[in-house]
């Protein structure tokens, strides 16, 4: 695998950001496009871009904002998103996918993001940079706009793993909420076990023994455990952290995507109804643009891989230059924050999730020094209107 240089060396504070330049839906002229409107933005991002140099190299050289700040890595293969995580874990050293999470085990770069083949993303990210000491099943976490004063709630897992045992729920639960310390700066965020109702004798035997575990290990594990919530709750100020399986999870948030479309469909036929309905639309132009920024799923586009060492983002297959961004900015401001760092230090040394609670909360032994999740300040927010680095 050859390298071309576009720039000698990362600047001094640059944190550099993998791309997998080629796994996007609308090929790699939106994922370099979206990639421009974050280096406009923010001149402490470098990128590696890994995909077919002679391709990428003509996209790169026609934006302005990316001049000097890229290195093309030559992969001459892309994964399909019909390609099985199987195959491409025997077969996919030659792809792009795998060269973006190379860069980052390698620690030439700090994040990897992809718009690529989910499960192979997954698959390849735990074999390349393993998961950390004491997690058994990686989670997607995402953010989903709500009712809450900080705009968001975070979901996981949203499509990691289909299956989720009580300890798995468990471990869901802390990294959660350290994902809601740092990301959305709360001391003590409210976690939430999704269930198809709020009473304690409902759901599946899984659910009912992690609701269990996650009352005893709310409190020394800082965050506050409020019990089960149901789908409408994913969006509702009561809850800052919603747990569920992967299945559940990837479920719900492909149904709120359609949703979201859907209204914006339904207003717009609304709006273009009649003449009147047209004039109606152009005074409620301001506050139409407000609700189509805050329910736009491009905006919030990113799912963060919890549990490994090193942080991966996955972005929509079809996201566009709107949503590429937001994907980078979200990687950037992880970077930014030491996340990673953070939430290994966190889990280091841990003890099985069932295990007794112990004086730091976590279900693990007490690190010495201060906390690296607690509320102290932090870089690290959600991805906010705009999209862009």
């Amino acid at each position: 695998m050859t390298t071309k240089l576009d720039s000698d060396a990362a600047t001094p504070g640059q944190i550099v950001i993998s791309v997998d330049a080629m796994g996007s839906d609308l090929g790699p002229a939106a994922v370099v496009a979206g990639l421009s409107e974050s280096a406009v933005k923010n001149p402490e991002i470098g990128f590696l871009l890994h995909g077919d140099e002679a391709e990428l190299g003509r996209l790169v050289g026609r934006s302005r904002p990316l001049a000097g700040r890229c290195r093309i890595v030559h992969a001459p293969r892309a994964v399909e998103m019909h390609e099985k995580p199987s195959h491409v874990l025997r077969h996919g050293q030659d792809t792009s996918m795998w060269s973006a999470l190379e860069s980052v085990r390698a620690g030439e770069a700090t994040v990897a993001v992809s718009c690529g083949n989910t499960g192979a993303l997954m698959a390849l990210s735990m074999l390349r940079l393993r998961k950390l000491p004491g997690v058994n099943r990686p989670a997607i976490a995402c953010l989903w706009p709500s009712r809450n004063p900080h705009g968001f709630n975070v979901m996981l897992d949203v499509g990691a793993d289909v299956r989720a045992d009580a300890e798995d729920l468990l471990q869901y639960a802390l990294m959660g909420a350290a994902y809601a310390r740092n990301g959305l700066d709360l001391s003590r965020p409210r976690v939430g076990l999704l269930n198809v109702g709020t009473e304690e004798h409902k759901g599946r035997a899984e659910l009912r023994a992690a609701f269990e575990l996650m009352g005893d290990a709310a409190g020394a594990g800082g965050f506050e455990f409020i019990g089960f919530v149901e789908g409408g709750d994913i969006p509702s100020a009561r809850v800052d952290v919603v747990v569920t399986d992967g299945f559940t999870g990837n479920v719900a948030l492909k149904t709120g995507e359609g949703t979201a479309a859907l209204i914006r469909d339904f207003l717009r036929e609304a709006f273009q109804n009649s003449p009147l309905s047209r004039i109606a639309a152009l005074l409620a132009l301001t506050s139409l643009r407000r609700l189509q920024k805050r329910i736009d799923p491009r905006r919030v586009n990113g799912g963060v891989f919890l549990g490994l060492n090193g942080t991966v983002v996955k972005s929509h297959g079809s996201a566009d230059a709107t949503g590429v961004s937001a994907a980078v900015k979200l990687a950037f401001r992880l970077a930014e924050a030491g996340f990673s760092e953070r939430l290994a230090a966190r889990l280091a040394g841990s003890s099985p999730p069932s295990a007794p609670a112990v004086p730091d909360g976590t279900g693990m032994p007490a690190a010495p020094g201060p906390d690296p999740t607690s509320s102290a300040p932090s870089t690290l927010g959600p991805v906010q209107s705009g999209g862009n680095a």
